[in-house]
């Protein structure tokens, strides 16, 4: 069985005071609805747990009756962080239950079927399957004072993105050995799952994966989803 963790429970800070990005409109649905319906379609997908804040959990309960949602099982309080969150929907999985589970940031609602589809196969295949592109700018590393302090080889970066896949029996055990750590915020699935000894395996994918962030982002991803 895969199981899928849509993330749906951050606060958003950059969008503007009180706006929750994930439940805002996007064109015809709110954003973290482009994501349901992306999972819903992937055939490899059996079942979706989406995680929300508590303010949120009658909004989200709505969202599977407007747009059928027929894989949604669960929805369940994300926490403060992106581990907690994770760790709260992980709690709701049976591991002999599952064998693939793979997660996502609902903020990024460009997310297609055949990108899910791809990450699984690698993580099938190699334990772990994250969608990734090359980084194209050249990136300095940054001191005090706004001085560089050094520029490295752009040829060996690349921007790491979600859907995130991993085998059940490899991510689980990382993420209760590690999540609840107090001393460590990792920024994503992949860096913990590295921190417990994982290998994480890249997927490249070169289509737009935009995570909405900003309000000009809602504009862009109109534009590439053809709202407009």
């Amino acid at each position: 069985m895969v199981t899928a963790i849509i993330l749906a429970s951050g606060k958003g800070t950059r969008m503007g005071a009180g706006l929750d990005k994930c439940f805002l409109s996007l064109g015809p649905r709110p954003v973290v609805a482009w994501s349901l319906l992306a999972f819903e379609k992937c055939k490899e997908v059996d079942r979706i747990i989406l995680t929300v804040r508590k303010d949120q959990l009658a909004a989200a309960r709505g969202l599977q009756t407007m747009f059928g949602i027929s894989k949604l099982t669960q929805i369940v309080v994300g926490g403060t962080r992106r581990q907690d969150s994770v760790a709260a929907a992980l709690k709701e999985i049976d591991p002999c239950d599952v064998r693939y589970i793979v997660i996502h940031d609902a903020a990024r609602p460009c997310i297609t079927p055949e990108l899910i589809s791809e990450t699984l196969k690698y993580a099938k295949r190699f334990g772990s399957g994250v969608a990734a592109h090359p980084v194209t700018d050249t990136i300095k590393v940054v001191g005090k004072g706004m001085t560089v302090d050094s520029t490295p080889d752009r040829s060996t970066l690349w921007a790491v993105q979600t859907p995130q896949a991993f085998a059940a029996d490899k991510l689980i055990p990382a993420y209760l050995k590690l999540a609840a750590d107090k001393k460590h915020d990792y920024p994503d699935d992949a860096a913990l799952f590295e921190a417990a000894g994982g290998t994480t395996r890249l997927v490249k994918w070169e289509e737009p994966n935009l995570k909405i962030t900003t309000p000009i982002d809602l504009t862009i991803a109109a534009a590439i989803l053809r709202l407009n």
